[in-house]
């Protein structure tokens, strides 16, 4: 048995197995590959494309999903041990994944940091918990990461590019009135220079770096490929050459919980939306975004609407992608 909770931990050959089923699945898009197979959707957090490509993809494929949201439908859970469980939550984790993993034979989750305290969310708790004590495949739906947003991604590219290897990908920070979650800027980073991408990040200051453990993950892919990896908080030298422009706004690690103080940096970079004047500097680059996605605040319409926007690609192949990854756990 092995779980799916970060590509960091797949290698380059493996990922492309998946992604590879997963463009014969584009074609065909309808078996039994996992007929009398079931997987529980454990949702914390809200979703549209998540939800809607993992329900419909295992009923595709013949099997059967079932959509949980604990606190909302099904019990509050737990996830700490040792714990006196006076407070919220009535279900322990520890009961929680070994009876799910009884019913179900896979069990995916999406679980979003608590955006107080980087120390304790980088430690990606929950859904490690599910891993510990479950007896079935875990896949990550998104935490601190988002693994099947990197693998839809990669599809997009390779259709488009052919070969990633040596192309320039820019993962560029773009502005938000709010403070957001930084799992796929992490994922972006990891799955480019997984990908052979000389990988350039593009963010208003230092304190928009990534997690170190991202950083250096990209560093080691990268320097494995032969490939480069640059961090720039100037956007000409960024966008110059890009074959890619990768957007997504996160919030700034060292403010972590004291976003009204990160808040003034934040507005002062609102100049980093992608639009059509940056795009030219690049190699007739490609624009993609994870969505949901605030237009004419991230990116223009103009360039969101182009022909070189793969926004709905990319989402698309959300569907495709996470039916090889369930084919590849389960089949």
């Amino acid at each position: 048995m092995r779980h799916f909770l970060s590509t960091e931990d797949w290698s380059r050959a493996e990922l492309q197995t998946i992604l590879d089923d997963a463009r014969r699945l584009k074609e065909v898009r309808y078996s039994d590959a996992l007929k009398g197979k079931s997987i529980a959707l454990v949702f914390f957090n809200p979703s549209l494309r998540t939800r809607s490509s993992f329900d419909l993809g295992m009923h595709q494929l013949g099997g059967h999903a079932v959509v949980l949201q604990p606190g909302a439908g099904s019990w509050p859970i737990e996830f700490e041990d040792g714990v006196v469980m006076d407070g919220e939550s009535e279900e322990h984790v520890k009961e929680a994944a070994q009876v799910l993993s009884r019913y179900f034979d896979c069990i995916a989750v999406r679980a979003f940091p608590k955006f107080k305290d980087w120390s304790t969310d980088r430690e990606d708790h929950v859904i490690k918990q599910f891993a510990r004590y479950s007896t079935v495949p875990v896949i990550n739906m998104e935490t601190i990461t988002h693994p099947c947003q990197e693998l839809a991604l990669m599809m997009a590219l390779q259709e488009k590019l052919g070969t990633t290897d040596r192309k320039k990908f820019v993962l560029t920070w773009t502005y938000h009135p709010k403070p957001l979650n930084t799992a796929v800027a992490n994922s972006g980073l990891l799955i480019s220079s997984k990908f052979g991408f000389d990988v350039t990040l593009l963010c208003p200051t230092p304190e928009y770096a990534l997690d170190p453990r991202y950083m250096q993950a990209a560093e080691r892919f990268c320097s494995e490929n032969g490939a480069s990896f640059t961090m720039t908080h100037d956007p000409k030298e960024a966008y110059e050459g890009a074959h890619v422009v990768y957007a997504k706004s996160w919030g700034a690690l060292p403010y972590f919980g004291r976003w009204e103080d990160e808040k003034p940096i934040r507005d002062a970079h609102q100049h980093f939306m992608v639009d059509a004047e940056k795009m030219a500097l690049t190699d007739n680059g490609y624009f993609s975004h994870c969505l949901p996605m605030r237009r004419n605040v991230k990116v223009t319409d103009e360039v969101a609407d182009s022909p070189n926007s793969l926004i709905i690609e990319e989402a698309e192949n959300r569907l495709h992608v996470q039916k090889a990854l369930m084919k590849h756990l389960l089949a």
